[in-house]
Protein backbone atom coordinates (compact mmCIF):
# COMPACT_ATOMS: atom_id res chain seq x y z
CA UNK A 1 0.00 0.00 0.00
CA UNK A 2 2.89 2.36 1.05
CA UNK A 3 4.60 2.05 -1.80
CA UNK A 4 2.09 2.37 -4.39
CA UNK A 5 1.16 5.27 -2.79
CA UNK A 6 5.13 6.36 -3.03
CA UNK A 7 5.06 5.43 -6.66
CA UNK A 8 2.13 7.62 -7.67
CA UNK A 9 3.30 10.68 -5.76
CA UNK A 10 6.93 10.06 -7.88
CA UNK A 11 4.45 10.12 -11.25
CA UNK A 12 2.58 13.41 -10.17
CA UNK A 13 5.92 15.16 -9.27
CA UNK A 14 6.90 13.86 -12.24
CA UNK A 15 4.07 14.97 -14.27
CA UNK A 16 4.17 18.27 -12.92
CA UNK A 17 7.92 18.54 -14.14
CA UNK A 18 7.19 17.89 -17.61
CA UNK A 19 4.22 19.73 -17.87
CA UNK A 20 5.56 22.72 -15.87
CA UNK A 21 2.28 23.00 -14.23
CA UNK A 22 2.89 23.33 -10.46
CA UNK A 23 0.88 23.90 -7.50
CA UNK A 24 3.66 25.56 -5.58
CA UNK A 25 5.34 23.69 -3.24
CA UNK A 26 2.76 20.81 -2.73
CA UNK A 27 4.45 19.01 -5.62
CA UNK A 28 7.53 19.08 -3.70
CA UNK A 29 5.88 17.90 0.15
CA UNK A 30 4.63 15.29 -2.18
CA UNK A 31 8.63 14.07 -3.85
CA UNK A 32 9.82 14.05 -0.06
CA UNK A 33 7.16 11.71 1.03
CA UNK A 34 7.39 9.32 -1.76
CA UNK A 35 11.36 9.78 -0.66
CA UNK A 36 10.83 9.20 3.08
CA UNK A 37 8.25 6.29 2.02
CA UNK A 38 10.25 4.33 -0.34
CA UNK A 39 13.62 4.47 2.40
CA UNK A 40 11.32 3.22 5.54
CA UNK A 41 10.42 0.16 2.84
CA UNK A 42 14.16 -0.10 2.16
CA UNK A 43 14.87 0.02 5.60
CA UNK A 44 12.28 -2.38 6.98
CA UNK A 45 12.59 -4.65 4.30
Amino acid sequence: MLYTLAVVMLALWLLGLITSYTMGGFIHILLVIAIVVLLLRVING
